[in-house]
């Protein structure tokens, strides 16, 4: 497996895949063809579909720009072999002919790969790469997850998530201050201020789950307008683990060193799922964005109240495994209906997952890696109007009869 750092993108959203990755994708396109008269980019499959609502031409035409003009060619109805999400770059010279042609990949979490390689070409990190051999590791040595990811990835891992947990702190706290309407054709209003404000009126257990609600809404609307984000493990399902922790640190004050910890065992979790299955809604539905971030604030919630290896493991199952089949049918593309809900929502199931763990002593039939095979095959089965093309569910409804 790659390192978590690959997992913990900081960037802008409002989508990993529809936005982050072909920003990315046309930035090395530029800089290999830093002499093109032109450029012409086709979108194919999910990227054409919903490309518009998640800015996939903005964000290439700003890369792309600055160098030379920039044409962008839809194709929803195609679907490239490898990946739902395929775009072809060329770069022409002054004589129109073509002088350089790339077909690439935004497979999820803003990550790119071509047909037969990443593109990143980045080292393996991580021997083990299923839970169960793990939390085996973690039963022989007496250590848990954070430590077998120190162990892989070095003491340098700890100061980059410090600049994520800055990130995702600030993208709350940036959140719960702004108000007015979110952008696109729905004028959606942005309501993480109104829930803080409302659950300071509650007796605590409400209040409790009140402003875990209002931290993910933060976080998930930021995204939604462009704000600075960390995919965990996509920008669409970027405010749940963050709500998660940072509840957790206002209520129970956690030191910022447990909160790290509790990130690095969260971004195995996802890890796990990204290497072994996929974490892009094009691929394998909405299951694979929300359902994995619920996982992984699970298992860090668990761990930051003292659960074994074992119990972590069933947090994070039970949070995955609750969203089995979850679709993605983005209203009119954007990452807004049903998205920043369903943020709010895996929030506070994450939460439960941890509790209910909590009153086991972690021994249950089905693993984490068992749901993680399941989920890769759901999302295959699912049709492709249910993953991120607008053609189905809330999506193809819209407005509503």
């Amino acid at each position: 497996m790659k390192s978590i750092t690959e997992l913990y993108r900081i960037g802008t959203g409002p989508s990993s895949s529809h936005t982050m990755g072909p920003r990315y994708a046309a930035g090395i396109f530029s800089r290999r063809n830093p002499q093109a008269s032109r450029f012409e980019v086709t979108l194919y499959g999910s990227l054409a579909a919903t490309g518009r609502g998640h800015l996939t031409d903005v964000a290439i035409e700003e890369t792309l720009s600055p160098v030379a003009p920039v044409t962008i060619l839809w194709q929803p109805q195609v679907f490239l072999p490898f990946h739902p999400n395929g775009m072809e770059f060329r770069a022409y010279d002054a004589s129109d002919a073509v002088t350089d042609r790339w077909v690439v990949y935004s497979v999820g979490g803003g990550q790119l790969a071509e047909e037969n390689a990443s593109t990143a070409e980045s080292d393996e990190v991580y021997a083990m790469s299923t839970l169960t051999e793990i939390l085996e590791w973690c039963n022989r040595t007496g250590r848990t997850y954070w430590e077998y990811v120190e162990e892989c990835e070095g003491p340098g891992v700890w100061q980059y998530l410090a600049k994520v947990w800055e990130t995702m702190r600030a993208a709350v706290e940036r959140g719960l201050d702004r108000e007015g309407v979110l952008p696109g054709p729905l004028h959606l209003p942005r309501r993480a201020a109104t829930y803080y404000v409302r659950a300071s009126g509650y007796k605590s257990s409400l209040q409790s789950r009140g402003l875990v609600f209002a931290y993910a809404l933060a976080v998930s609307e930021e995204n939604a307008s462009g704000g600075e984000i960390v995919t965990a493990p996509t920008c669409g399902s970027c405010g749940v683990l963050p709500a998660v922790l940072y509840h957790l640190q206002k209520s129970r004050d956690f030191s910022n060193a447990r909160i790290y910890r509790a990130l690095a065992t969260a971004g195995l979790i996802g890890n796990i799922v990204k290497h072994n299955a996929s974490i892009a809604g094009a691929e394998v539905g909405c299951q694979g964005e929300v359902g994995v971030a619920c996982a992984m604030a699970a298992a860090a919630a668990n761990q930051l109240f003292g659960g074994s290896p074992s119990q972590i493991e069933y947090a994070a199952e039970m949070g995955l495994e609750h969203h089995l089949g979850m679709t993605c049918d983005p209203v009119c593309g954007l990452v807004q209906i049903p998205c920043i809900e369903r943020n709010a929502y895996a929030a506070a199931r994450a939460l439960d997952a941890n509790l209910y763990s909590a009153f086991t002593d972690g021994v249950h039939r089905v693993s984490f890696d068992r749901v993680v095979e399941v989920m890769k095959q759901t999302g295959h089965d699912l049709p492709s109007i249910y993953k991120e093309t607008g053609e189905g569910g809330l999506a193809r409804t819209w407005p509503g009869e």
